[in-house]
């Protein structure tokens, strides 16, 4: 009789191990996998190509200036160093992010290349030097803009395509009564580059007719160089 009642509490035992077994695969909640947050890399390529390119055309605007500051000062010696640091600076834009540009840009680098000789000797005003870096600044500001253009879209790069346009503005100065005609194409695609950065479908709407306006003016830069 013992052993009958052992059988049976086995029994109970393993009825009831079934059944919790059972119970808990229909009663356990499935926990969703969560999705990994994926990015874009041709974007932030972009992105970071773009940025790379507005720097780098900076840093080398902010050498050519002060060269021709320190000229006008009288300091020959610091006027040929920046001018030295801005010309290996236009040389490394032209090769690390060409476009069609690249010969204007190495043209100009060379053209300033001649002037240095002539400032350690005190045969250079800042006036003449003046005019040499502002084609220099031309080229350079022709091929960040023809950089931001050649990285894809332009939707969310109107602010810097707004910097960009205001430098060639500045450096156009150097063309004399031949800018008006420049001024205006600038004046005109400055008019449209901020809806880029307004998204949704004002941004594509503009897009276009932004892209055909920053080719008139990289039109009339190449011409003018």
């Amino acid at each position: 009789m013992n052993t009958t009642r052992c059988r049976l509490g086995v029994a109970s035992l393993f009825v009831c191990l079934m059944t919790t077994s059972v119970f808990a695969q229909f009663t356990t909640p499935t926990i969703p996998s969560v999705p990994e947050k994926t990015t874009v890399a041709g974007a932030a390529t972009d992105s970071a190509s773009s940025t790379s390119a507005m720097t780098t055309a900076d840093t080398t605007n902010s050498h050519l200036d002060q060269a021709v500051s320190a000229l006008d000062k009288g300091d020959k010696v610091a006027s040929a160093q920046e001018l030295k640091t801005g010309i290996a600076a236009l040389e490394t834009q032209a090769t690390q992010q060409p476009t069609s540009f690249k010969d204007k840009l190495l043209a100009q680098a060379g053209k300033l290349k001649a002037l240095l000789p002539l400032i350690m000797g005190g045969g250079m005003s800042s006036g003449v030097l003046g005019k040499a870096v502002g084609l220099a600044k031309l080229a350079s500001g022709g091929n960040k803009i023809a950089g931001l253009m050649s990285a894809g879209s332009l939707i969310g790069k109107g602010s810097q395509l707004t910097s960009s346009l205001s430098g060639l503005s500045g450096a156009m100065s150097v063309l004399g009564g031949g800018a008006s005609t420049g001024q205006s194409l600038i004046s005109t695609a400055m008019s449209s580059v901020g809806k880029l950065d307004q998204g949704g479908m004002v941004a594509k709407a503009a897009e276009p007719a932004v892209k055909n306006q920053l080719g008139s003016v990289l039109n009339f830069v190449k011409g003018a160089l």
